[in-house]
């Protein structure tokens, strides 16, 4: 459902409403009933209801699955013939 922000011009007071598309415009202002309370025009908002919504749906890469690395490559390739580098031991991740 859209959110609509709406000013009187009468006495100033604004707000936001929460409308469904098909609704018409609030006519009367709620805090001192003039009839010039109109819609602004503003960022659009909408507001998720229902079941199926979820806070992590559209935050960075919260569906679980992760793309392929070439960590795996990377590790094969590592494991060579040759000597350690010098200082390492042979303990630390490079191996």
């Amino acid at each position: 459902m859209p959110i609509y922000e709406y000013r009187c011009e009468s006495c100033g007071f604004q707000k936001e409403h929460l409308q469904k598309m098909s609704d018409g415009p609030i006519p009367a202002c709620p805090s001192c009933g003039a009839g010039k309370y109109t819609r602004l025009l503003s960022a659009a908002g909408f507001q998720l209801k229902g079941s199926g919504w979820y806070a992590t749906d559209f935050k960075g890469g919260g569906s679980g699955s992760k793309p392929a690395s070439t960590s795996t490559a990377t590790a094969d390739s590592s494991k060579s013939d040759s000597p350690p580098a010098a200082g390492c031991g042979g303990s630390c991740a490079c191996h």
